[in-house]
Formats: C-alpha cells, structure tokens, sequence
C-alpha cells in the first residue's frame, strides 16, 4: 500500500498528513521536515549540474501537526557554489531550519583515496517491503521493525537500515534523489543512538553530505559510530544506494525519553 505525502498545500503553506507524524508524540517526524526542506532548496536552486553536496536540518523545536509557513533565501550565488536556507515557521516561530550547499559538478581527479569498506545486510525481499508498517527495515537490535507494538528493547551491536523510499515529501511532487536523502538522513540519530535500553535520544539536528546523487528508491544506512556524555549524544552513518557508497550523515542529539514508532495501520 502507497503511503501517503507527508505535506500537502494549502492557501501558501503547507499541512503534515497523517504519516509525517514522528514516534516523539504529536509532532511531525524528523524525515518529513528535512524531506519538505530539501525539497523547498532544489527547487530554489533549479540547476541540475549543481551537485546537492551538504543538507544540515536544524530541529529547534517540535513541530505540531497543523500547517506551517516555509520561507527560502539564497545566501551565496556563486559560478561553482550556491548557498540556500530555508525555514519552516508555526505561530510565528521557527520551528526548522536548514542550509544546503551545492557545488556545480567538474572532471574528477585522478588517483586513490582511502575509505572504509561497507557491507550492508543483505536487501530485504519485496513481501518484506510491501508488509512492513513502517517504511523503513532495520537490523542490528534482534529483528526487523515491522509492529510498533513489538519488544523495542535493544541491542548494543552495529546497526543498519535498508528505507524503501517511496514516500512523497509535498503531494503531486516527485521525490527526487536529493529529497530522499534528506529523509533518509535522519534515520542517522536512531541507527547511532540506539542501544540496550532502546532509543534514549532525540535529535537536534542532522546533517547529510553527498558525493553523488543516490540511484533509485532504495538507500540503506550503516551506523559507523556514536559517542555520548552527560547527555550530549553524536552519531554517524554511511548513506548507500544499491551501487554503493554516496555519502555520510551525522546526527546530534540530546538525552529524551518516550519514543514510540508511530502505527501506518
């Protein structure tokens, strides 16, 4: 069953539908804002030999399930760079924020650099897809979510997800390449921060940076790392496609309790 988009316009703002609703109670998931964002600086930018090379989403404040105003700026119009922000403001107040930098595509250097393997679990099949409540499969804390309603007590080991990424983020928009990485990226703070007690951290913001755009609906995420004080929580993860390897996102994040995946029955 196709999920619905999670915003849909309305008067000059835009509304969160039913599935933009996060597991953090009455407000907006994290993946929605940042896919609504990235897709307001593409459309800013409309040059596509400019590379989307960095996206960061600042999450200030939660965002309640009512409409919200969206205002873009570009910062930086340069021949090889352009800078954009974008803002989503409720009641008069910002509640997100992100600033995306493209740099226009050139010839490719010579030589080899050194990177990290990753190997992803293997994908899952299209049954396991088109079954699951939630859009994304995940290994690495004893199963693959399917029903919120499940023991969501962790693991301590890696962790990786495979997002069937078909979701729009604005109805009757396509969901570009760019657009899905946004929503993907913000995966980054559970994968990293999920532990033995399951999820006891929220994200602040995160960050995605691409080398390339990533190829197809399917894109995968491999925790690499997360540290934690008083608190305070970072955390990254490789973004991939099917092909491989096309970028890393990094997440901050800050000691929350009470997440609970929402239900998509």
């Amino acid at each position: 069953m196709e999920l619905g988009a999670c915003f849909a316009r309305e008067g000059g703002g835009f509304v969160p539908g039913s599935t933009a609703r996060g597991g953090w109670g009455e407000s907006v998931s994290g993946h929605a804002v940042g896919g609504l964002l990235a897709w307001a600086l593409e459309r800013v930018v409309g040059d596509s030999d400019m590379q989307p090379a960095r996206l960061t989403v600042d999450l200030p404040k939660p965002m309640a399930l009512e409409p919200v105003e969206l205002h873009t700026e570009i910062l930086r119009d340069g021949r090889r760079l352009r800078l954009v922000e974008a803002s989503l403001a409720q009641r008069g107040a910002i509640v997100a924020r992100a600033s995306g930098l493209f740099l226009r595509r050139c010839v490719q250097p010579g030589g080899d650099v050194w990177s990290p393997q990753v190997v992803m679990p293997p994908l899952p099949s299209d049954d396991d897809v088109a079954a699951a409540a939630l859009f994304i499969h995940t290994y690495g804390w004893g199963a693959p979510i399917q029903n919120p309603d499940q023991d969501w007590s962790g693991e301590a080991g890696r962790k990786y997800a495979w997002l069937n990424m078909t979701q729009p983020a604005v109805e009757g928009e396509e969901l570009t390449p760019f657009v899905r990485a946004a929503m993907a990226g913000d995966i980054t703070a559970s994968l990293s921060n999920w532990g033995t007690a399951g999820l006891q951290f929220i994200n602040a913001d995160y960050t995605v940076t691409l080398s390339r755009l990533p190829q197809g609906p399917v894109l995968g995420l491999a925790a690499e790392a997360h540290h934690s004080s008083e608190g305070v929580a970072t955390g990254s993860a490789t973004l991939v496609d099917t092909q491989g390897p096309v970028g890393t996102c990094v997440a901050v994040a800050l000691a929350h309790g009470g997440f609970r995946p929402p239900s998509q029955n």
